[in-house]
């Protein structure tokens, strides 16, 4: 059996027409902003998320920093959730890099924050207090079961923020499986959101890169942050021609991950050991708990890749599985059937 890689949508890899648009890409150079595949491919994300204008960049977490750095003066305060990808996994950069304090609340199992803790979370004008600046959101929420926010909820916040001056960041590095989870375009999930980072190398299978979206003044003073990051790349557009193939032909497909990810849970939502809701599987992300008399999770993990099953646990408390364009519904059936060998 080939390798089944269900670490993560970022294993994936590009896809032919991609590869073609690779070697036909037109090239210049982007730090001069004369790379024709990059600028069309900006203005392409600009267009699906309905802001202004766009910049590429290298991975999800330059784009998160690069977005607080810009929204958040040194030594104000961000408001974002204890599980967000932010404050868990980006090295701490928007305190290291930016003098940025993270305000942290807690994230329902839906990903969400509490309305009024988000309220009571902004700080009164005081010579003792940082000033609240930004509220970050995470959409879809990784740690959070992949769960899409509500478009009434993203809305709500963005309505409190608003009302007090502070701007909204969306981390979307999976916006697209949101958009497929809720039937509803980027640009309407995003319309009252000053800035978004998407990934198109989860889900939608480019090799490299990620894309801010935001106000033309906002993608300017991104772009000269990104230069300091030493983020500024030159001929960009062997990059970006992927990228454009994941824009174009990608987005739609990210259902079938969905119901791969609905039909491996519910096959294993049942075996010894594992606890798994399936209620709790609405994108491509599957949670599990694994406690079984017999092994521990890293014993069920290292038993799996000897049959070339391939996923994490985390601390020896849980499992994650990640479905994504590398994986079939044929895929889905054999893992089923190593799972239940193993533990049915």
């Amino acid at each position: 059996m080939s390798k089944i890689d269900l670490r993560s949508d970022t294993v994936t890899l590009p896809i032919s027409a991609m590869m073609d648009a690779i070697n036909a890409a037109s090239l210049g150079d982007d730090v001069y902003v004369e790379d024709s595949s990059t600028l069309k491919l900006e203005s392409l994300a600009a267009k699906i998320t309905g802001k202004e204008s766009a910049l590429l960049v290298s991975s999800g977490t330059m784009g998160n920093l690069i977005c607080n750095l810009v929204h958040a003066p040194r030594g104000t305060e961000v408001i974002m959730g204890h599980k967000s990808h932010t404050f868990l996994y980006e090295s701490g950069g928007i305190s290291s890099y930016g003098g940025i304090h993270s305000h942290q609340l807690k994230n329902h199992t839906d990903g969400t924050i509490d309305i009024d803790e988000i309220k009571d979370a902004i700080r009164i004008d005081d010579v003792h207090f940082p000033k609240t600046s930004l509220i970050c959101l995470e959409n879809t929420h990784n740690k959070c079961h992949g769960f899409p926010l509500q478009l009434d909820y993203i809305n709500s916040v963005c309505n409190i923020a608003h009302d007090n001056d502070i701007n909204i960041h969306m981390d979307g590095a999976r916006l697209f499986n949101a958009c497929a989870a809720l039937d509803l375009k980027a640009d309407v999930i995003l319309s009252n959101v000053d800035s978004v980072t998407f990934c198109l190398s989860k889900g939608l299978s480019a090799p490299i890169g990620s894309v801010i979206c935001g106000t033309h003044d906002f993608i300017a003073e991104a772009r000269r942050i990104r230069k300091s990051l030493g983020g500024g790349m030159r001929q960009t557009g062997i990059i970006s021609a992927a990228g454009i193939i994941s824009l174009t032909s990608m987005i739609n497909r990210l259902k079938d991950d969905h119901k791969n990810a609905q039909k491996l849970a519910c096959g294993i939502s049942y075996l010894s050991g594992i606890e798994l809701n399936t209620d709790l599987v609405p994108t491509n992300i599957i949670y599990f708990n694994f406690n079984h008399q017999d092994m521990s999770s890293a014993d069920l993990v290292s038993h799996m890749k000897s049959n070339n099953i391939i996923f994490s646990d985390y601390n020896g408390k849980h499992c994650r599985l990640v479905l994504h364009h590398g994986i079939t519904s044929d895929d889905v059936e054999k893992v089923i059937d190593v799972f239940n060998k193993l533990l049915s």
